[in-house]
């Protein structure tokens, strides 16, 4: 696939997934910047992609900070040129325990790093692709914010609000030429999986979540991290943009998807709604 041309963010990109799709998006011609809070990885990810060092930019930042994100921004578009694609990738995912015994400072952590973060840099960004008409927004989402689970109350609540604010982020910038996506990026053999597949407080705080993550690993029934790369090259390519504001799965047949929203525009496909209850933006743009 050739993305030469595009300037690509990508927040938490290290190492994991994020550090997959930066080495993606540069052999497909992209420039790519990476920002991350982890110091020495971020070190080790930008030597690994030296020898494209004309087209790699790495920025120690927090993506919590809403003073950094502007400056970040800035230097990234001087050194490599308008930002035509933001990959909100950065996450966390170690609140575990139920409410009353989980802690709540580590709780609103899990928050603040998955639902602010991608905020604070999608307002950042948002002012140019305005202006220049054209930019995309990949968050990354998780299965888990379509559903309630027990001990994993911060990481559900953020992964459900950044899927609505993705929807709602596309009809905002529905006439800018802006899309904007949630993804699921599948069950990954990532740092931040390996955590809960290793960890001792997991154990203690959230045992059958642990269980279920090696026995996933066991089984081989992890998701190859080539799937959510390839998912996203799409994505920024184009190939998708009528799925803007949608939640799209790794599992997911996008070609199918693509040909059932084209059959009716106007359907919920992959929506977040309360069974039962009208959507109130629908009924107000009527009024």
């Amino acid at each position: 696939m050739d993305l030469t041309g595009q300037v690509v963010l990508i927040t938490g990109g290290s190492r994991g997934l994020g550090r997959a799709f930066a080495q993606a998006f540069l052999s497909a011609g992209a420039r790519v910047a990476i920002i991350d809070i982890l110091a020495a990885e971020l070190h080790e990810t930008e030597v690994q992609l030296s020898s494209a060092a004309n087209q790699v930019v790495a920025i120690r930042a927090d993506v919590t900070d809403p003073q950094a994100a502007p400056q970040v921004v800035t230097t990234v578009e001087e050194r490599l040129g308008p930002i035509t694609l933001l990959i909100n990738n950065a996450g966390q995912f170690r609140a575990f325990g139920p409410i009353g015994v989980v802690d709540p400072i580590a709780w609103w952590n899990e928050v603040e790093v998955n639902l602010r973060g991608p905020f604070i840099y999608a307002n950042a960004v948002l002012p140019g692709m305005r202006r220049r008409h054209n930019g995309r927004i990949i968050n990354l989402a998780s299965r888990a914010g379509i559903q309630g689970i027990p001990t994993l109350s911060a990481y559900v609540t953020s992964k459900a609000a950044l899927i609505r604010f993705s929807e709602v982020l596309a009809l905002e910038t529905l006439e800018d030429g802006v899309q904007v996506f949630a993804i699921h990026p599948g069950t990954l053999r990532t740092p931040m999986n390996d955590y809960v597949h290793d960890s001792p407080e997991v154990a203690k705080s959230a045992p059958w979540v642990q269980q279920r993550f090696r026995t996933v690993y066991a089984q081989g029934r992890d998701t190859p991290i080539e799937r959510p790369v390839r998912l996203v090259l799409r994505l920024a390519a184009g190939d998708a943009d009528a799925l803007s504001g949608r939640y799209i799965s790794v599992d997911d047949d996008l070609d199918a998807l693509l040909k059932e929203c084209s059959a009716d525009p106007s359907a919920d496909q992959r929506l977040l709604r309360v069974n039962g209850v009208p959507a109130f933006y629908e009924g107000w743009k009527r009024l």
